[in-house]
């Protein structure tokens, strides 16, 4: 059996982190909640939900990632897939089944949960993130030759492979880096289509302009970093 460790970087979930904890399938051997500076109760309820809860008090989603990464860094026994999910409930965690799976079955190195069309809420992305999804992924067909539909937070990626990309990104850029240095270490991926739903609460990207605008510039840095380094 393969150990399987999930990370999820929360900031203010407090309403729906224990709802993404209980979703979380069986096989899962431990749940990494990174709270992330929290103002709200996120860190007691994702505690009183099962979860371990690692303080990143650097706002930021790469930070968060990136505790949660020193953590398993230092455990004695090392995982053999490392699962990172939002804390917004917007994911199915239960679809972590069909996430791991090339992994387990077919030996694929990285999967993303591709946010398709037809199986996402009405409402549950806005336009700019319909457009920076098209322009990046677009980008990366251009340049790389990639086939990535998506920046879809949901992921699943063997434990070594992900050491090897050697991720810093300490923001919004954290999902296209590792899409990017996959390509560049030639790492084989799928993408598998995943339902999405409203999120509770407000995004903190999405959610507001400065963050749309920031996660944007962000992405696009990193694609043109690389184009320029093919």
């Amino acid at each position: 059996m393969s150990i399987i460790k999930v990370i999820i970087p929360a900031y203010n979930e407090a309403d729906s982190i224990a709802h993404v904890i209980n979703d979380i399938p069986s096989f899962v051997n431990e749940i990494i909640v990174v709270n992330n500076n929290s103002s709200d109760t996120t860190e007691t309820n994702a505690q009183n939900a099962g979860a371990t809860v690692l303080t990143e008090t650097r706002k930021g989603y790469g930070y968060a990632c990136l505790k949660g990464m020193d953590y398993i860094a230092n455990l004695s026994k090392k995982p053999d897939i490392i699962v990172f999910l939002d804390g917004d409930y917007s994911d199915y965690p239960e679809e972590m089944t069909k996430i791991v799976q090339p992994i387990i079955e077919n030996n694929i190195d990285f999967v993303i949960g591709a946010r398709v069309k037809q199986l996402r809420e009405l409402g549950s992305m806005t336009t700019p993130q319909i457009f920076g999804n098209w322009l990046a992924t677009s980008l990366m067909r251009l340049f790389f030759g990639a086939k990535f539909t998506d920046l879809g937070p949901f992921r699943a990626i063997k434990y070594k492979k992900l050491l090897q990309l050697n991720m810093e990104d300490k923001t919004y850029g954290w999902t296209v880096e590792m899409q990017l240095k996959a390509l560049k270490q030639k790492l084989t991926y799928t993408e598998v289509p995943v339902n999405y739903r409203n999120r509770i609460g407000v995004s903190k990207v999405s959610g507001t302009v400065k963050g749309a605008i920031f996660a944007g510039v962000k992405i696009l840095g990193w694609i043109f970093k690389y184009s320029i380094k093919k």
